[in-house]
């Protein structure tokens, strides 16, 4: 494949229905901010739509839907500092119109996202009926250097003709929040107390805050021109605009350059945001020497983060690392941000946290754990939010939001739009109480892979445990079953939040839910044995445990039930009782059937009477746990998993599950792939290719999945060659793909960083770079052999048809420096 399509992504034809994809696929942002890709001549309408958004930047706004009155806290759409508008004056080029990618003029139309530059690059040709012709480039860059500053430079070229260009540059306040349509009925409109204005220095200004969050934002724009030209303002209480007249000609182009800084009063030290963003502005940016600094930010991430694999799966993967680094920057560490769903690409799920960490934190934790550490931290700081939560269930410990934002508080909404029905229906999504699970399985995978014990016996405990103290109170006592239960919730399925006919919310005993829960006891009685005891006697008193409670964890993590029904794993109690579902009518009737619940509503019947899966449910515990874990797990509970069970249970559900999530291909390729299923490359394939082909319908549009990205970069790193990092060494157990036959990585374990990992056909092998660390990295491989690595060491191991047959180290040739073998 050539060098520079692995690294870059072009669009040579505009489309008006395909376009608010490419602006959610070429947003750039820097882990700070992000802007979408949005041409620089286009407003918000029903094509287009430019967006900027900051981590951690909500607001509350009330609305009334359906005669109800709800609340919405949303990632604000922040002011629009691209927005540029230009026209050739009358008589002199193509057209007198303002031009945009929607004037019939335009001839081309190309646009392209440099990966390894981090930078957009949008081509455009006018032409008018007398041949007079008038190319436009702009290059625009996110600031990974200077996570502050965003630039972009326009470039103008007149062809057959001579004259002059009106060129306005706008700063534009006057934004809401409407990027996706089924929220049209929600007021989306944020900001308030706008400011504008131009400084005697050139410099357009504007401040304004939020409404209900009072997060004041200034945002400053600086202006030039080459050739250098008079400069007009005006301004409007929520914009600016200055306009430039320049003189075009065939080989002498008019050249319009914005630099822009963005501050807030979330950033640290507090400070006047507009006074903070017209000082990053002096002495003025020059655009060549920003974007040398940025490329080289970029490079230095790419040499911690790239996941090196050939052919268009490669490409895909890069794309996918590109965005999630672009949210999640080492800039992230230093904010009070979570893992949004959706990126900062757009306002689908309005910008909430989830459990989208779990398929993220894995792949940062290997390449970048100072940043895994901070998202963890977003969740340590809203652990007061989250023990209210539990107290007003009347528990102790601590219940997480299936959707967080800002506060920390359940930001689920209550009523969600059925776009097939028009109707709005209650939303029970807030029953998914298993996100504590994940958070403490977060928590426990960092500490283990990076050996931070600073984190685990600090805020990590209180967040373990405090998981733990809610789970052992939820779970209810049945003298009939002898078994604990917990009962009244929703498993990540997210179809079924009712039995059917029922009055009451909720269906019991969700297998995901209680082995997960029964997995958080029994590693928070694990942590709690383990700490130092000043600290342990700390948290005894404050979190209340007592040896009461410790001994009904134990209880709890031994005895919780699992439904069974047909030789499977039920997903929940009684879902082996619900009516089967004619897949074949539904897809021959209406083609795609991932939204089945939508379908089935519209049509007056509900998703809840049948066997019907939306996505992975207690398939995801093959994604968390590997088959000797799980199978322990299991057994810790009493019941026997044996490979004849899981398999059953796989091939039951994968005829149950209509994929209406991304995360469902990505788990399912995941499960399939680690039992070297048939089918694995299918689902596997479908993840890598849902936002670059927008599988679901138009989605991505509206903001990228960063979980299935980040996921699918984990398929390759934990998935296929089974990499796994802890405190006593690396384990490797590898899995390969036929459809992909090689990779290549660094990952971080026990002080040693950048460890190569290169998976070839036939071969794996481990280099681990020189450094002071005496140490040698201790490396597991399959059949329980243990060798090792020293610094300076690459050592290389034959694969058969099953993985590692026999861990023989092949001594690769001497380099320099390279330690001989132990």
């Amino acid at each position: 494949m050539n060098t520079e399509r692995t690294w870059t992504w072009t669009f040579d034809r505009y489309d008006p229905k395909n376009e608010r994809v490419v602006e959610a696929l070429c947003t750039l942002g820097n882990g700070r901010f992000a802007t979408r890709g949005a041409a620089p001549e286009s407003h918000a309408d029903a094509v287009h739509y430019p967006g900027t958004y900051a981590a951690g930047c909500y607001n509350w706004l009330p609305s009334r839907i359906a005669g109800k009155q709800v609340g919405n806290e949303d990632m604000v759409n922040l002011p629009d500092w691209t927005r540029l508008r230009y026209r050739c004056l009358p008589d002199a080029g193509p057209a007198g119109d303002w031009l945009t990618p929607d004037h019939p003029s335009l001839r081309h139309h190309h646009v392209r996202l440099d990966l390894r530059a981090g930078t957009l690059t949008r081509r455009m040709l006018y032409q008018d009926a007398d041949g007079r012709r008038l190319g436009v480039t702009h290059t625009r860059f996110v600031d990974m250097a200077d996570p502050y500053l965003a630039a972009q430079q326009s470039t103008f070229r007149a062809y057959g003709w001579r004259g002059t260009v009106e060129i306005r540059s706008v700063l534009d306040g006057d934004v809401t929040n409407a990027g996706v349509e089924r929220y049209r009925d929600l007021n989306g409109r944020h900001l308030t107390g706008h400011r504008a204005g131009v400084g005697a220095d050139g410099i357009a200004r504007l401040s304004c805050e939020t409404t209900s969050s009072r997060i004041r934002i200034g945002i400053a724009v600086r202006t030039s021109s080459r050739p250098p030209a008079p400069v007009s303002a005006n301004c409007t209480g929520t914009a600016t605009e200055q306009t430039f007249r320049l003189p075009v000609s065939r080989g002498h182009p008019a050249v319009i350059l914005k630099s822009a800084a963005l501050h807030t009063s979330l950033d640290r030290p507090v400070g006047d945001p507009l006074a903070s963003a017209v000082e990053h502005l002096w002495p003025t940016p020059d655009f060549a020497a920003a974007l040398a600094t940025h490329k080289a930010a970029w490079e230095h991430l790419w040499s911690q983060g790239e996941v090196v694999v050939p052919g268009e799966a490669g490409r895909i993967l890069r794309l996918h690392a590109f965005h999630v680094l672009q949210t999640l920057s080492p800039h992230t560490a230093e904010l009070d941000a979570g893992v949004p769903a959706r990126g900062l690409h757009g306002e689908a799920y309005r910008g909430h946290v989830f459990w989208d960490e779990l398929f993220v934190l894995p792949y940062l934790t290997l390449h970048f754990p100072e940043v895994a550490r901070a998202l963890l931290m977003y969740r340590h700081r809203r652990l007061p939010a989250a023990r209210a939560a539990a107290r007003g269930t009347g528990r102790p410990g601590a219940m997480f939001p299936w959707q967080s934002a800002g506060s920390g508080r359940e930001e689920t909404q209550a009523l969600h739009l059925n776009p097939r029905s028009g109707r709005w229906l209650p939303d029970r999504s807030r029953l998914q109480r298993h996100v504590g699970s994940a958070i403490a399985w977060n928590v426990w995978r960092y500490a283990q892979t990076t050996g931070d014990t600073g984190f685990l016996y600090g805020p990590g405990a209180e967040l373990l445990l405090g998981i733990a103290r809610y789970w052992g109170a939820a779970a209810d006592y049945d003298t009939g079953r002898e078994r604990y239960r917990i009962r009244g919730i929703a498993g990540p399925d997210e179809y079924h939040d009712a039995y059917p006919g029922a009055a009451a919310a909720g269906i019991d005993d969700n297998t995901y839910t209680n082995v997960t829960a029964a997995w958080a006891l029994a590693r928070g009685l694990e942590l709690a044995a383990e700490l130092p005891p000043s600290r342990r006697r700390q948290l005894e008193q404050q979190l209340g445990l007592t040896a009461e409670v410790l001994s009904r964890w134990e209880d709890v993590s031994r005895r919780l039930y699992v439904p069974f029904h047909g030789g499977v794993i039920s997903q929940f109690e009684g879902y082996g009782d619900l009516a089967e579902l004619n897949w074949d009518a539904y897809r021959s009737r209406y083609t795609d059937i991932r939204r089945l619940d939508r379908i089935l509503e519209s049509e007056g019947d509900t998703v809840n009477r049948y066997q019907a899966s939306k996505q992975a449910d207690t398939l995801m515990l093959g994604y968390l746990f590997r088959p000797a874990e799980l199978h322990e797990i299991f057994a810790g509970l009493g019941y026997e998993l044996d490979d004849d069970l899981w398999r059953a249970t796989v091939s039951y559900y994968l005829q149950r599950t209509s994929h209406g999530s991304t995360l469902s291909s990505l788990v399912h390729g995941w499960v399939l792939a680690r039992h070297k299923g048939p089918e694995s490359w299918r689902y596997c394939e479908e993840a890598l290719l849902g936002d670059v082909m927008d599988i679901q319908g138009g989605t991505t549009g509206e903001g990228v999945h960063l979980g299935a990205m980040a996921g699918t970069l984990d398929l390759i790193e934990r998935g296929m060659v089974g990499l796994e990092a802890g405190p006593d060494g690396l384990r490797i157990d590898p899995a390969p793909l036929r459809e992909v036959p090689r990779c290549t990585f660094t990952a971080d374990c026990l002080g040693h960083r950048g460890i190569r990992i290169r998976l070839l056909p036939g071969r794996i092998g481990i280099a681990v770079p020189d450094s002071r660390i005496a140490q040698p990295l201790p490396l597991h491989l399959p059949g329980g052999r243990l060798t090792t690595v020293p610094a300076g060491g690459q050592y290389w191991f034959r694969l058969d048809t099953v993985g590692l047959s026999r861990a023989r180290p092949r001594r690769p040739a001497r380099r320099r420096g390279a330690s001989p073998r132990a």
